[in-house]
């Protein structure tokens, strides 16, 4: 079978499912109508469907021809709040995009089962479609597998693979993956410190928790270089500071939150305890209250090394040498298919897909309102998810005898 042929073949199909998509982006965990579009993609094929209990996610089983493994192929489907600034003549106008590039994950993935579901009758083992919503800071992953993902076809997946496109850093059709950390673990820091408010012109009656909370904010950065390994990297970012209302009142409270990023999970284990005890420490200094908690989001991405040069491997036989390029360091952003790889091993690749003829170090990067994607790698992104599905298929699971 010539996977790749297939699904250029489908191409017109391919940008027409994208491009409805991205005109109706929905966010979090409820996307009815982004689920209905899904069903109704996949509507005919010889697939056992399943639709979520408490979420808007699409589970779906192709079962081979004789039996095999397990193999989970996972296509995220929300959208983010951020208001579409492209001007294409499909944006979206609700107040919210497909800035991330999910519009194509679901697409190719659609894809990907109808080119599957036509070679049925040569899959030696079962295909798992994970269509699933919140990805965005919702652990869609989380709730899907709590809803029994993992278990949907009779076994444990025996290889998990997810694609994510690049609008920005890769060139446009290429390929890279890396075993071991691929993404970073995502944490949130949440900070309140109470002091005493009083009259900015004597702060020596009063307790300033605004001076305090900049003490902190300070201490978290050098406390972050002298205890973490710089080959095991850790990111720390204050994103708000609230803080008082008038310029000559000290507040009772100032607040911030930061977020957190790191590549291993005995750094994130640190992070944990590390980040609340400088913030205690400083408030006792300062002689104010604080409540600092520590909010655990995505884990680290850990692809496994025996799939990850397995996709690598796929990619170069079905596309050739230049579609794959190689990826050095994880990238600094966070992924709940982290959940599924702590069950499964599996990789996560990432496809570059900013718009023809633009520079890749230039386009505007996943989440911004300017984001664009080419769908021109739509079909190779189908039919990588089709092979490395049929060739992993074709052999004994990882580890086995």
């Amino acid at each position: 079978m010539n996977l790749r042929d297939d699904a250029r073949a489908l191409s017109d199909d391919l940008v027409r499912m994208r491009r409805a998509l991205h005109r109706i982006p929905e966010t979090g965990l409820d996307l009815p109508r982004t689920q209905e579009a899904v069903l109704a993609e996949l509507d005919g094929l010889p697939l056992e469907l399943r639709t979520g209990d408490g979420l808007s996610s699409v589970t779906a089983v192709l079962r081979g021809s004789r039996p095999g493994p397990t193999v989970l192929l996972r296509g995220d489907m929300d959208a983010l709040p951020v208001a579409e600034r492209t001007g294409l003549d499909f944006a979206a106008g609700n107040g919210q995009m497909h800035a991330c590039g999910h519009d194509l994950h679901t697409t190719m993935l659609a894809g990907a089962a109808k080119l599957l579901s036509a070679h049925r009758d040569r899959l030696a083992g079962d295909v798992l479609f994970m269509f699933q919503p919140g990805e965005e800071g919702y652990d869609g992953a989380r709730h899907m597998i709590g809803e029994g993902l993992l278990e949907a076809t009779g076994r444990q997946p025996d290889a998990a693979y997810a694609i994510h496109v690049l609008s920005a850093g890769l060139a446009s059709g290429t390929f890279r993956t890396r075993g071991g950390p691929a993404m970073a673990a995502s944490n949130t820091l949440r900070v309140t410190v109470r002091g005493e408010g009083g009259h900015g012109s004597m702060p020596y009656r009063a307790k300033d928790p605004v001076q305090a909370a900049c003490a902190m904010v300070t201490a978290l950065q050098g406390w972050i270089t002298r205890t973490f390994d710089v080959f095991d990297p850790v990111v720390l970012t204050v994103g708000t500071f609230h803080a008082g209302t008038q310029s000559n009142v000290i507040p009772e409270t100032a607040e911030f939150r930061a977020t957190v990023r790191s590549f291993s999970h005995a750094a994130q284990a640190r992070l944990k305890d590390g980040t609340v005890e400088v913030c205690r420490g400083i408030a006792a200094a300062y002689g104010v209250g604080v409540d600092a908690e520590f909010v655990e989001t995505y884990p680290v991405t850990v692809n496994d090394q025996a799939e990850a040069d397995f996709a690598v491997g796929a990619i170069r036989e079905a596309l050739g040498e230049e579609y794959c390029a190689p990826m050095p360091n994880p990238l600094p952003g966070s992924e709940d298919f982290s959940r599924v790889l702590a069950e499964v091993p599996g990789a996560m690749l990432f496809l570059g897909s900013p718009p023809a003829g633009a520079d890749p170090e230039r386009s505007p990067n996943n989440h911004s309102p300017l984001a664009v994607f080419d769908d021109a790698v739509l079909a190779d992104g189908a039919a990588v998810y089709a092979e490395l599905a049929v060739r992993r298929l074709a052999t004994a699971p990882t580890g086995s005898a």
